[in-house]
């Protein structure tokens, strides 16, 4: 999708319509995954792909009938070899396609979703796949603002506060409500489209507890780097196959590396020739959480140092150490599990206590 927004967004604003479809769900061995689309504009003309040739022809015809209709439709097409001039995929898998007509009475906010887009700022698309809800009706949602709507209020509240979910971690997925937004349900269909590069979870020190906060950091969706300077330690088989290694000085590292408000780094070396000048950099930089390993008389000691080397209050306020939640955590397992809680807690404004001893929402409402 990110690749054919261009053609698409200048359809838009010459006010032609198209018919757009978009991989929604996916089985088995499937071509292409979630989000990926195509579309069909002005005179026929074709961009993109939902699978890579197999079902395209049978994907131009449909968008061609959602254009001329206005409906949008939903198509299901699977494995077929019964019959070589039969619509399906060869490869055995399945796919689910939504079609819609895109005009600038039904998605205003294309143009904007674009822009965003092509500036590099975060943006999920929500459109309704299937149930008691308009098909093809869009929400875009920002971090600061929404447009659009699925046709109901309670479905646009939760699901701006999934899209924004989703967003931070740049994920697309299916998720399901009732008509009014109710959790339980799963009546109304929607798709939640991120247009956002999932956030980075930098790692320092190649130890036991650093493949166990690296392995639960994949599992949340986070691009996940391990650097450490020893190479014997800083190797590919010590870690999961997602994860990225690299040996170098882990200051002079991160000093070389692009980090941002949604970016994670734990520092478990717990050795001062490390994390100190590790520290100092990282606390001087954007970065949603920067936790650190160690005893709190290495907490002490660690600070102390910090602070001769300049760092001011402010900033050495934003350091989480020792780190982690307080689970009695003792295996590196159960430990990545308490860092993990207190990543996420920090991200949503979570207390961290047990849900027992609170009260009110348990989802902070999200502001349109």
């Amino acid at each position: 999708m990110r690749e054919i927004l261009p053609a698409l967004a200048g359809w838009h604003t010459a006010g032609l319509p198209f018919g757009l479809a978009t991989v929604v769900a996916v089985s088995r061995s499937a071509p292409r995954g979630p989000g990926a689309a195509m579309a069909v504009g002005p005179d026929g003309e074709v961009v993109g792909s939902v699978s890579g040739g197999c079902v395209e022809g049978a994907v131009y015809e449909l968008a061609q009938e959602v254009v001329a209709s206005g409906e949008a439709r939903l198509r299901t097409f699977g494995y077929s070899d019964a019959d070589a001039f039969a619509v399906g995929l060869t490869c055995g898998g399945e796919i689910t396609v939504l079609v819609r007509p895109v005009t600038a009475r039904s998605d205003p906010a294309f143009g904007a979703v674009a822009a965003s887009v092509a500036a590099g700022e975060p943006v999920t698309v929500a459109t309704v796949v299937d149930g008691p809800a308009a098909r093809g009706a869009v929400l875009a949602v920002w971090q600061d603002r929404a447009a659009g709507t699925l046709g109901a209020t309670g479905l646009d509240v939760a699901v701006t506060a999934d899209a924004r979910g989703e967003l931070a971690l740049g994920a697309s997925v299916s998720r399901h409500y009732g008509p009014h937004g109710e959790r339980r349900e799963d009546a109304v269909t929607v798709f939640l489209q991120s247009f956002a590069p999932p956030p980075r979870m930098l790692v320092f020190g190649a130890i036991d507890y650093a493949a166990a906060v690296a392995r639960i950091g994949d599992f949340l969706g986070y691009r996940v780097t391990v650097c450490d300077a020893r190479p014997v330690f800083a190797t590919a088989k010590r870690f999961p196959a997602a994860v990225e290694v690299v040996v170098d000085w882990p200051h002079r590292y991160l000093r070389s590396t692009a980090t941002d408000d949604r970016t994670v780094i734990c520092v478990l070396t717990h050795d001062p020739k490390f994390d100190v000048p590790l520290l100092e950099e990282a606390l001087r930089r954007p970065a949603a959480y920067v936790g650190a390993m160690g005893s709190r008389r290495t907490h002490d000691e660690r600070r102390a140092r910090l602070e001769e080397a300049g760092l001011t209050e402010a900033e050495l306020s934003r350091l989480r150490s020792p780190l982690g939640l307080d689970l009695g955590a003792r295996t590196p397992e159960e430990v990545a599990v308490s860092v993990a809680a207190e990543i996420v807690a920090l991200r949503w404004g979570g207390s961290g206590a047990p849900l027992t001893t609170t009260s009110g929402a348990i989802h902070a409402a999200a502001a349109r």
